[in-house]
């Protein structure tokens, strides 16, 4: 079984070099994290908070929604390319389960995710500390923003992996993933900010407000690791209905969350006919 999951994370790995998705993912995140890391060191002194804290709730807001981007691109042709191609019917004559193909995938693509994630907040932490020593203290919160970076990639490869069973061709694929980033990490928060404005402190801001934010990945990554850190929350300035919701709330969902999606990725595979 190891043997089958490791063949499929080579040639995936392969696959997304020839497409030069590791030079793109690990490029995008090092030059935003690096405007970031210049842009977000000025307000220090006025928040009460170390350069890297600061630059932690800057990085946030960016991997809310390159994140998600990155891992969509990577995995919206998973299945569908496989079928175009005409490699998947082959791929499945092979001694393999189909949860062993979308392992190897995830284990690949999340690699890749890795590398550019700790390529990205790495370059911002070396630059916040040799400016300021002290802002070593703000490396928990780093630390706590790259873990929860790999499981909302993780989130969103399994939703990619599910819009690529369900389309079954790239360019449908490739559209269902756009359209899907849009409504979860943009179109998603402007919804609620106007039924909140509407509720005008209502029942919905007190009640159904907190639920809706945590039953979005992306909004539950941005709530944990906002609140997690004092010196981040005082730096990105949250709001107190947002920070009313309890610390472990966010965190289950994000736990959950990478679960829930491939569970759903392994569904749809499921129903593909080669």
């Amino acid at each position: 079984m190891i043997t089958r999951i490791l063949a499929t994370v080579i040639t995936e790995t392969n696959i997304a070099r020839r497409n030069q998705w590791v030079l793109i993912a690990v490029l995008l995140m090092v030059l935003f994290s690096l405007v970031l890391s210049a842009a977000g060191s000025a307000p220090t002194g006025a928040l009460g908070a170390d350069r890297l804290s600061v630059i932690v709730a800057s990085l946030t807001s960016l991997s809310v929604y390159l994140v998600p981007l990155v891992a969509l691109l990577m995995s919206f042709d998973a299945v569908a390319g496989e079928v175009e191609r005409g490699t998947l019917p082959l791929l499945l004559t092979y001694p393999v389960a189909r949860w062993e193909v979308l392992a190897g995938k995830l284990l690949a693509h999340t690699a890749i995710l890795v590398i550019a994630i700790v390529a990205g907040y790495g370059a911002a932490a070396v630059i916040a500390i040799a400016a300021d020593p002290a802002s070593v203290s703000g490396l928990g919160a780093l630390w706590r923003l790259t873990w929860s970076s790999v499981l909302l990639g993780a989130t969103f490869l399994g939703i990619g992996y599910a819009l690529s069973s369900l389309a079954r061709r790239s360019s449908g694929a490739a559209g269902l993933a756009i359209g899907l980033w849009l409504a979860l990490v943009v179109l998603y928060d402007l919804g609620l900010l106007a039924a909140v404005v509407a509720d005008n402190g209502g029942t919905f801001t007190t009640r159904v407000f907190p639920s809706a934010l945590l039953a979005n990945p992306a909004d539950a990554f941005r709530l944990f690791n906002l609140t997690a850190s004092q010196s981040a929350s005082v730096a990105a300035g949250i709001g107190s209905a947002a920070a009313s919701i309890p610390l472990w709330q966010s965190l289950c969902s994000i736990l959950l969350w990478p679960i829930a999606s491939l569970g759903l990725a392994a569904l749809a595979f499921r129903s593909v006919e080669p």
